[in-house]
C-alpha cells in the first residue's frame, strides 16, 4: 500500500467524518483525487465502513465483559459463533488460540443481566465460560499504528 493511502486510512480510522476536502489538506492532493483513493481503499476492502463511536453508559450498558467460551464437548461441530449470532448483547466474537475456543465482547447494563447473558451462551452454544469484568477502559478501538 503506498504512503499516501496509509496516511489517509489513519486519517479516516481517527475521523470517520472527515471530508475529502479535508483530507485533501492533510495529503496535499486534490479534493478529486482524495475521493477516488478513498473509493478504491473502499473497492480493496481496506476500508470496509464507517461507524459512530458510541458511549454504552448513556445507553444504559456500562458493564463490559470478557467472556471465554470452551465447547462442553470438544467432539462437538465448531459452530458456536453461529449459535451465538443473534444475542445483541454480544458485541465481538474473536476465535483464538490457547484453553479456550473464542473470546466474546459484551455489554449489558447490571451484574444480574450478565449472569443471564452467561445462562442464555451456555445454553445456546453448549460451552462452558470464563468471564472477566472490564473495570475501566483507558483506550479502546485505537487507529492502527500506520
Amino acid at each position: 500500500m503506498e504512503d499516501l493511502d496509509r496516511k489517509i486510512v489513519a486519517l479516516l480510522a481517527s475521523d470517520g467524518r472527515m471530508s475529502f476536502t479535508d483530507l485533501g489538506k492533510a495529503t496535499g492532493l486534490s479534493t478529486s483525487a482524495v475521493h477516488q483513493r478513498v473509493k478504491r481503499l473502499e473497492q480493496r476492502g481496506v476500508i470496509q465502513g464507517y461507524a459512530a463511536t458510541i458511549d454504552h453508559t448513556a445507553l444504559d450498558l456500562p458493564l463490559t465483559a470478557l467472556i471465554s467460551i470452551r465447547p462442553i464437548d470438544p467432539s462437538q461441530p465448531d459452530d458456536s459463533p453461529e449459535r451465538l449470532r443473534e444475542v445483541r448483547e454480544i458485541e465481538s466474537c474473536y476465535s483464538v488460540a490457547g484453553d479456550s475456543s473464542y473470546v466474546l465482547i459484551v455489554r449489558v447494563a447490571t451484574p444480574l443481566a450478565l449472569e443471564e447473558l452467561l445462562a442464555v451462551i451456555r445454553a445456546r452454544a453448549n460451552v462452558s465460560t470464563t468471564t472477566t469484568i472490564v473495570l475501566s477502559t483507558p483506550y479502546e478501538r485505537r487507529p492502527p499504528a500506520l
